[in-house]
């Protein structure tokens, strides 16, 4: 959504690289073409204004002027001014302390009320609510439908007392004001504590719309009144905040259609128009395409430094910790990583959802956007149709993948056999990392031990293969050399050996109480 935004920040920040000190010219330059990048992303004009005026005085004083690195001050400050204009803090539902909590969805038809529904119904059930939706759209054509669809795939009941019309020729019935009291009487009964009513919304602001929406809420009286308003629609999103802002008195704003091409600058100048926080995104079009609004990421977003928190928040949330403790173990135990390690691991990515959007919340992501354009998620879905084609055996083995069982895998998967090798390369790569990891890893061991063929030695050993830099020549003359050989005897036996001052032939290994496989790299027979 913010792409083009994103891109004329950056570009903009790259011109102040190197400067040791800003001079005036070079802050009004910057923050001229800030005015711009906004302008063309559709921000309002007076939202623009109070920004650029905002940079321009903190950029002149001495904040700027006095910083070490002056560009990256002002890039700094950009951002707390973004952060400023999206809402500020991050704004949480006003759960009730007594009774169910009331959420009122509200907003312009087509803004996306219902699909929204749903997908705040599976995010409130993910944090352990149980919330009941209640369909109180009752003149759009198959509106109350579309909720019970959105509400199953949610797994999340819905309170339909009223079909609704079925098409447009049909003439409204039903009361929405008396089914949505009753739905929060449903609510009661039954024990739901989070309570999601949606209502009809028009192709534009008229005075029905609004009298309907007000008799709703005064009915209910709910906790939250969220409006719903398209990130794509422009300009005009101000405008129709305004209204119903004035109409209906909002608590908070949802974006929705977050993941369109639209240069979405509009969406931008809700929070700060209004005074009313942004406080959930739709993202997709999934029902797990939703998440909180946090002003301080989408302002690292929008200047490329990525959003690494939500990142780590989605891990924590969809990653299988029973599998991840079998895989640290298994790494720790210096077991060999098979290809049902590597299906498993992709599958747990997958559970975060699209590849592209997950490397688009990495700093600098910017920097190689095309590529991740390019990137197709199916991918994944190709690779995992190529392992399953192998056989168990197979899967735990890879070297016994010989010309003929990979023509069979690649007509088995519905690929190519050049597919297949390709995976092949790319999957042995992977086990010698895991390998390199699991062996550096054993440098932070007590006393910085270092295992004999492990990390900086063994590279050394391949490099030096055939030479010895380390020992000095032996000399032709037979008494020198057994003076030699002497000297280095007495050197060892005063040393000791890498493990402490005990020698090599005390040395037992079992003392050491080290994890299971970690004998193979001992160089000896146990």
């Amino acid at each position: 959504m913010f792409n083009s935004l994103s891109d004329r920040l950056t570009n903009t920040f790259k011109n102040l690289r190197g400067k040791g000190r800003l001079t005036e010219a070079d802050i009004d330059a910057t923050v001229r073409e800030i005015r711009r990048a906004l302008l063309d992303a559709d921000v309002a004009v007076p939202v623009v204004r109070e920004f650029a005026a905002a940079v321009k005085e903190r950029a002149l004083g001495q904040e700027v002027s006095e910083a070490l690195n002056p560009s990256q001050q002002i890039v700094k400050i950009v951002n707390e001014e973004l952060k400023g204009i999206l809402g500020g803090e991050t704004r949480r539902i006003r759960m009730s302390k007594t009774g169910p909590t009331i959420i009122m969805l509200a907003g312009l038809q087509g803004a996306g009320k219902t699909t929204l529904a749903g997908k705040l119904s599976y995010w409130l059930k993910s944090q352990g609510h149980t919330p009941l939706l209640v369909a109180s759209d009752l003149q759009r054509p198959n509106a109350v439908n579309q909720l019970k669809v959105v509400g199953e795939r949610a797994g999340v009941r819905v309170f339909a007392p009223h079909p609704g019309v079925t098409s447009e020729f049909d003439t409204p019935t039903g009361n929405p004001v008396q089914v949505a009291q009753d739905g929060v009487n449903e609510a009661r009964a039954k024990l739901h504590d989070v309570v999601i009513v949606d209502t009809a919304g028009r192709l534009g602001v008229d005075a029905e719309l609004m009298q309907q929406a007000r008799d709703i809420r005064d009915a209910i009286e709910p906790n939250e009144v969220l409006f719903v308003i398209d990130a794509m629609i422009g300009q005009d999103a101000v405008n129709t905040a305004l209204a119903f802002n004035e109409g209906v008195d909002f608590t908070g704003v949802v974006l929705s259609k977050l993941d369109g091409d639209a240069r979405g600058g509009a969406a931008l100048s809700v929070a700060s128009v209004t005074g009313k926080p942004i406080m959930f995104a739709s993202t997709g079009e999934g029902v797990k395409d939703f998440e909180q609004f946090h002003p301080d990421r989408m302002a690292s977003r929008i200047l490329d430094m990525g959003d690494v928190l939500t990142l780590i928040e989605q891990a924590e949330a969809s990653w299988d910790k029973t599998e991840a403790d079998r895989m640290a173990k298994k790494f720790m135990d210096q077991e060999e990583f098979t290809f049902d390690d590597f299906l498993a691991q992709m599958q747990q990515i997958r559970k975060m959802g699209s590849m592209k959007k997950l490397l688009m919340m990495m700093p600098g992501a910017a920097q190689i956007r095309q590529q991740l354009d390019n990137f197709d998620d199916k991918e994944i879905d190709r690779v995992e149709a190529i392992v399953r084609s192998m056989t168990p055996h197979e899967r735990v083995a890879p070297k016994i993948i010989n010309g003929s069982r990979r023509a069979r895998i690649a007509k088995g998967s519905g690929v190519t056999v050049s597919e297949v090798n390709q995976l092949m390369e790319r999957f042995a790569q992977a086990q010698k990392m895991m390998k390199k990891l699991a062996a550096g890893n054993m440098a932070g061991m007590p006393g910085g031990m270092q295992m004999p063929g492990m990390a900086a030695a063994g590279g050394a050993k391949k490099k030096n293969k055939g030479k010895n830099n380390n020992k000095k020549a032996r000399s032709g003359n037979p008494a020198k050399r057994a003076q030699q050989e002497k000297a280095a005897s007495q050197k060892q036996a005063t040393t000791g050996s890498a493990f402490g001052q005990q020698s090599q032939q005390d040395f037992n290994m079992d003392d050491l109480n080290l994890p299971k496989g970690f004998e193979k790299f001992l160089g000896g027979d146990k």
